[in-house]
């Protein structure tokens, strides 16, 4: 399973459709951090950063301060670049300009690590 956050919901159908496997898409990180709590582990996880109430980067330390979170591989997607900026401490496996990223992109990131 696959979660894809971001406020932007036109957005975050894309990357779902994208990504051509199951998915649960979240609007903000504490609807995804309830679904992780409910035992919901997803594979993989395409985050926007700039969300609505805790941003992505909240989200990101929450995810590396549990055991059982700290190694699920994180995409960032974002209109900001952030292509220059290691996240590896977190997790995160890549970087994709939303405004170029293209659904070859996301299905490679789907096809490594889900």
């Amino acid at each position: 399973m696959i979660f894809v956050i971001d406020d932007d919901e036109v957005m975050a159908r894309c990357v779902e459709r994208a990504t051509k496997s199951e998915c649960l898409v979240f609007e903000n990180a504490i609807e995804a951090m309830s679904a992780i709590a409910d035992g919901k582990l997803p594979s993989l996880i395409f985050l926007d950063i700039l969300l609505d109430g805790p941003d992505g980067f909240t989200f990101l330390n929450e995810l590396a301060s549990y055991t059982d979170t700290e190694k699920i591989p994180i995409v960032i997607f974002s209109s900001i670049d952030f292509t220059k900026r290691d996240f590896s401490e977190y997790g995160v496996v890549g970087v994709l300009n939303k405004d170029i990223m293209t659904p070859q992109e996301i299905r490679g990131y789907v096809k490594r690590y889900a």
